[in-house]
C-alpha cells in the first residue's frame, strides 16, 4: 500500500483502507495525486463479483490508486421491495476488492450521501432524450438517480479514470454525457461484459434467481446472438429485432420488455444499419420476478 494513502480512517484484514466520509475519501484520492499517483475509480452498489472485479483489475493495471465505491444508491429504485431486496455483503465485497486490487473501498450510509434523508434532494441530475428510453421508459426516475449519485461520487473523486461494464450500456452512455456535459475532470472507461460459461452476463441480481429461473435467463444472451446472427446476414432493424424476439418467445419463465438495435452513439432506433455504423442490441426482461438487461456489439459476436 503507498505512503500517499496511509492515512486510513479505518483498515480491516483484506489491508483494503475503508472509508466512510465523503471529506475523508476525498481527502485520501487527493492525497494520493499530490504524492504523483494516478487514481482510479470503480462505482458499485456492492454485492461484488467477477464482472465488478474485472474492472477494479484493469484499473489496478492502468492507474496506481484504485479506490471503489460500495454504496446502494436509494434514489434509482423506484420500487421499494427491490431496494430493500438488492443484496448488501459488504464483508464479502471488501475481500473482492481487495483481491482484485482496490486500494480505498468507499462505503458512505444514505444519510452521508443525502443528508435529510429521507426526504429526497432538492437538486437531481437529468439527462434529457438519452435518459427517457428503454430502460428510462421502463423505470421512470431510476437514471435521474444514476446521474446524481454519479456526479456525487465523481465530484467528490477528483481527477481519475472511471471504470464502467458495458452490461449496463445504456447507464455507460449517460455516464459519459454527464461528464461530457458537466466536465467532470474524468475519463470514463467501458469494459466489456463478463459473462457466465454458458453466457448469461454477470450481475448481482442473478443470485435472486430460482434455478428454473436462472436456467431460463440464458435466453437473453441467446437473443442477442440471434440478433447479431441476423445483423450479418443483412436483416434490417425489423427483421433483427423479430429474431431476438422469436428466442425469447418460448420461454414461459420470461417477460421480454424490449429487444431492440439502436445506434450505440445516442441509443436511437437504428434505421441505418451500413457496415460503417456503430450499433448495439439492447434487450430487458423479466425472469420470474427479476428484471435483467443485456446488450451485445453486434459484430462481435458471443
Amino acid at each position: 500500500m503507498t505512503t500517499a494513502i496511509a492515512t486510513a480512517t479505518t483498515t480491516t484484514a483484506t489491508d483494503v483502507v475503508v472509508v466512510e466520509t465523503l471529506a475523508d475519501y476525498s481527502a485520501i484520492l487527493d492525497s494520493a495525486r499530490h504524492g504523483g499517483l494516478t487514481v482510479g475509480v470503480v462505482l458499485t452498489m456492492g454485492a461484488l463479483h467477477d464482472g465488478h472485479a474485472s474492472l477494479i483489475r484493469r484499473a489496478a493495471a492502468e492507474c496506481d490508486v484504485v479506490a471503489v465505491s460500495v454504496f446502494v444508491n436509494p434514489t434509482q429504485f423506484a420500487e421499494a421491495g427491490d431496494l430493500v431486496n438488492y443484496p448488501r455483503t459488504l464483508d464479502a465485497d471488501l475481500e473482492e476488492a481487495a483481491g482484485a486490487g482496490a486500494s480505498v473501498v468507499f462505503a458512505p450510509s444514505i444519510p452521508e450521501m443525502y443528508p435529510g434523508w429521507p426526504t429526497a434532494p432538492a437538486t437531481t441530475v437529468t439527462v434529457r432524450g438519452l435518459g427517457d428510453r428503454w430502460e428510462g421508459r421502463s423505470r421512470p426516475g431510476h437514471f435521474d438517480g444514476v446521474a446524481t449519485v454519479v456526479v456525487k461520487l465523481l465530484s467528490a473523486s477528483g481527477r481519475c479514470r472511471t471504470y464502467f461494464g458495458e452490461k449496463d450500456f445504456q447507464q455507460l452512455a449517460i455516464v459519459r454525457r454527464v461528464a461530457r456535459d458537466l466536465s467532470l475532470p474524468v475519463e470514463v472507461i467501458g469494459c466489456a461484459t463478463v459473462r457466465e460459461p454458458d453466457g448469461l452476463a454477470m450481475s448481482s441480481r442473478n443470485v435472486r434467481l430460482a434455478a428454473d429461473e436462472r436456467r431460463a435467463a440464458v435466453c437473453l444472451s441467446r437473443a442477442l446472438t440471434a440478433g447479431a446472427a441476423a445483423v450479418a446476414a443483412g436483416g434490417d432493424r425489423p427483421a433483427v429485432e423479430a429474431a431476438m424476439v422469436e428466442v425469447v418467445r418460448d420461454q414461459p419463465l420470461v417477460t421480454l420488455d424490449y429487444a431492440v438495435l439502436v445506434d450505440a452513439d445516442d441509443l436511437e432506433p437504428a434505421f441505418d444499419t451500413s457496415p460503417d455504423r456503430p450499433l448495439r442490441l439492447l434487450i430487458a426482461a423479466a425472469v420470474g420476478p427479476v428484471r435483467l438487461i443485456d446488450n451485445l456489439d453486434p459484430r462481435r459476436m458471443l
